[in-house]
């Protein structure tokens, strides 16, 4: 294999852009590998990793593109730099009036939109908070995508959101979905009376699918950002989200989904649910459900069950889970695990989150990358060890990158190297549908099962949780036929496929 590279200084293109590009340059014949990316440090890291490194990249910027092919011979590289290069040179504008190309300035967005009362913020977080000020000081409600926003910088944003009456979602939100309109990562769900308000966004994304695959539906889904719980945010935009939807008469269950608040923010954040005469379903993720139920409230075991409970208050009837227990054992009854150990490869935070706090009971040490309670750090997120969950998502993994959810390489990579490990029995992922998301998640993934199973002797269980609807763009069914037909063990939610991975860990 030859390796060779282009570097193009004071080039910027987005993320996705390159993503794109590169993953349709990687299949074309005799092209091992392609990293195309600004040299950030991860990308530097990443092109370290796969021996692809040259010293000509020592003193890149992130302001700097750089375009490195591995190919079987010199001329079948350069081939991939030329197309890369082509395939770049049409995505820049080709002319046209300025009323054609997207507005370069939130001033002239809101120029061509003046009926807009929503800003989405998707910018490098030194400049996110100045963005969301302006869309505040201006009186439209602010969704800040973007993270690495200082939580001083979050904090005076939401104090002026309260006092103009005005939603600040994130930052770092992923996932909300306002009137109908899916913002973000979101699934395609019917309209319902079920109002939720979230501190997680993948958690918000399961609970609202699950809900529409149980047959109801969504009036709101309110994201707000992990820290908006914390003891200096105090809880500002959940309750500002959660009197709105007792106010909305379109909202008749309201669905509180946070890891557990700072002691001094649980308080009045009950006395403050207490005046809403609506049924409330909480679920802090790791919290006693008894400190909920003693308030009056109901309270959730996890992700699915929030959205049963939803449901049955909707629906004044009862639900049951998609695949009952007994359906589960049974599936790992007629699996073997050649390995011993358990990887878990998430593209969403909070089930991965969920899966450590459900299984770390069960099979004891349980090494992360986003460790909770009772797991342990992992001391090298690039290499797994022993049973390992992790949060391909974190930062570590997305600074300079697209979220794995929009861009799959390296979560590909991490699934061949995983398989090549003798020690390794069962692999879980999910697979997280919706708008945003990868068009074919599921078929990115099955090559990569693929080529690990052709690089490697190693079988490990392979087990999937999809997150969405049959609405969604890529087509629920579709997505899991072709999980299937790769000998993936696909399920519903994420608290189901971890059942059945403590049934395969307990029969191991």
């Amino acid at each position: 294999m030859v390796v060779c590279h282009l570097i193009k200084k004071q080039t910027y293109f987005d993320s996705v852009t390159l993503m794109l590009i590169g993953s349709q340059v990687k299949k074309l014949e005799g092209i091992e590998n392609a990293v195309v990316g600004m040299c950030t440090d991860y990308n530097i890291d990443s092109l370290k990793r796969l021996n692809m490194y040259h010293q000509d990249f020592v003193g890149l910027t992130p302001n700097d593109l750089i375009i490195c092919i591995m190919g079987k011979d010199k001329a079948t590289a350069d081939a991939g730099i030329a197309e890369v290069e082509n395939r770049l040179k049409s995505r820049k504008p080709a002319g046209g009036t300025s009323a054609e190309l997207p507005p370069s300035t939130q001033e002239e967005a809101a120029r061509r939109l003046p009926e807009a009362n929503v800003v989405l913020i998707s910018v490098p977080g030194e400049y996110a908070a100045r963005e969301a000020n302006q869309a505040l000081q201006n009186g439209r409600h602010v969704m800040l995508f973007s993270d690495n926003v200082s939580i001083d910088e979050e904090l005076q944003l939401k104090t002026l959101g309260v006092s103009k009456e005005l939603l600040v979602m994130g930052p770092d939100c992923g996932t909300a979905i306002i009137n109908g309109v899916p913002l973000a990562f979101a699934n395609a769900v019917r309209a319902g009376d079920i109002g939720l308000v979230a501190a997680s966004g993948t958690g918000l994304q399961e609970v609202t699918s699950t809900i529409h695959r149980l047959g109801c539906g969504v009036s709101q889904a309110i994201g707000v950002g992990g820290r908006d719980l914390s003891e200096k945010i105090g809880g500002r935009m959940t309750i500002m989200a959660t009197r709105a939807l007792a106010e909305d008469p379109a909202t008749k269950v309201i669905v509180l989904i946070s890891k557990p608040p700072a002691e001094g923010v649980l308080k009045p954040l009950f006395a403050e649910f207490k005046n809403i005469d609506k049924k409330i379903v909480v679920y802090f993720i790791g919290a006693d459900p008894k400190i909920i139920e003693d308030q009056g409230f109901v309270a959730a075991r996890n992700l699915e069950d929030a959205a049963i409970k939803a449901c049955d208050l909707s629906r004044k009837t009862s639900h049951k889970p998609e695949i009952a227990d007994e359906a589960i054992a049974s599936l790992a009854a007629k699996q073997k695990m050649t390995g011993k150990n358990l990887r878990g490869l998430y593209s969403g935070g909070t089930l991965c989150d969920e899966a450590q706090r459900l299984l770390q009971p069960v099979i004891g040490e349980i090494f992360s990358n986003t460790p909770v309670k009772g797991c342990k750090e992992m001391a090298d997120v690039y290499k797994s060890s022993g049973h390992c969950i992790i949060d391909l998502g974190d930062d570590n993994f997305t600074r300079g990158k697209a979220h794995p959810m929009i861009d799959p390489d390296y979560r590909s990579e991490r699934m061949i190297q995983e398989s090549a490990d003798a020690s390794v029995g069962l692999i879980c992922f999910d697979l997280v549908l919706g708008y945003g998301s990868h068009p074919d998640m599921a078929g990115e993934m099955v090559s990569a099962i693929k080529l690990g199973q052709q690089k490697s002797g190693n079988r490990p269980i392979l087990a999937a949780c999809i997150c969405g609807t049959e609405d969604d763009p890529q087509g629920y069914q579709q997505q899991k036929a072709k999980l299937e037909e790769a000998g993936v063990v696909v399920f519903p939610t994420n608290v189901a496929m971890v059942k059945f991975a403590q049934h395969c860990l307990e029969r191991k």
